[in-house]
C-alpha cells in the first residue's frame, strides 16, 4: 500500500491538488474498499491496484481543478466515482451519488459510513425517476455512451444556467455541434491524467432555457 500511495501523492503533484494527509488516507481507504468488495461484487471490470489507482482514481481527481459548483450529483456513479473522490477532495461541496443498481449503491452505503463522509447521500433510483428538492447546481458523470443521452436523462436535475459536466475517452469524442439548443457547450478540457497513456477531456454545458 505503501507504493500505491507514492504514486497517487506523485498524481496529485501532477494534478496540482494539494491535499492534507487526512484526505490521502481517504482516497487509499476507498482504493482498499473498492478492491475488496470488487471480488464480490463486479464493481468494476480492472482487478489490479494500481491499475485501479490510475485509471479510476487519478481519472477521476483529474477534474477538481475545474469544479467550481457546490451542489452536485454524480449520476450513473457506479462505484463511486468520480463522485467519492470528489466528495473527499471537497468536504465544504455537497456531493451526491445515484445510480440504479442496488448492489452498487449499497457499497457506495458502505463506503460513505467507513469513510466518514457527511457530504454524501446515496441516491438508489433510476435517474429519470429521481426528482430532487431543491435543483442541483450541476450535473457529472463519466459513465454515459453519450453526451446526448445524459442531456436527455439528467436536464431536469439542474435549472437553467445549471452546469453539465461530461468526463469523456478522446475515443468516443461525439459531433457537440449536434447536441440540442438546450445545451451550450462552454468549454471543452483536455485532462492529463498521470501515467494514462490515453486521451480524456472533460466537457462542461449549460443548460439553457428551452
Amino acid at each position: 500500500m505503501e507504493q500505491l500511495r507514492a504514486v497517487l501523492i506523485e498524481g496529485l503533484d501532477n494534478l496540482q491538488i494539494e491535499l492534507s494527509a487526512e484526505q490521502i488516507d481517504k482516497l487509499m481507504a476507498y482504493l482498499a474498499l473498492l478492491q475488496k468488495w470488487n471480488k464480490v461484487y463486479n464493481l468494476t471490470a480492472i482487478r489490479d491496484p494500481q491499475e485501479m489507482l490510475i485509471k479510476h482514481l487519478l481519472d477521476s481527481l483529474a477534474v477538481v481543478p475545474y469544479i467550481k459548483q457546490n451542489r452536485i450529483i454524480d449520476v450513473g456513479t457506479g462505484g463511486g466515482l468520480p463522485g467519492i473522490p470528489l466528495a473527499i477532495c471537497f468536504p465544504e461541496k455537497q456531493i451526491d451519488l445515484l445510480d440504479s443498481n442496488s448492489k452498487k449503491t449499497r457499497f457506495l452505503i458502505q463506503a460513505k459510513a467507513e469513510l466518514g463522509l457527511v457530504n454524501t447521500q446515496v441516491i438508489h433510483s433510476r435517474v429519470e425517476e429521481y426528482q430532487p428538492e431543491p435543483l442541483y447546481e450541476a450535473v457529472i458523470s463519466r459513465a454515459f455512451a453519450s453526451i446526448q443521452d445524459m442531456l436527455d436523462w439528467t436536464h431536469h436535475l439542474i435549472p437553467q444556467g445549471g452546469i453539465w459536466w461530461a468526463m469523456k475517452a478522446q475515443k468516443d469524442f461525439e459531433d457537440l455541434t449536434k447536441l440540442p439548443g438546450l445545451v451550450k457547450v462552454e468549454d471543452v478540457i483536455e485532462l492529463h491524467v498521470p501515467k494514462l497513456n490515453a486521451e480524456r477531456m472533460l466537457v462542461k454545458g449549460s443548460k439553457q432555457a428551452s
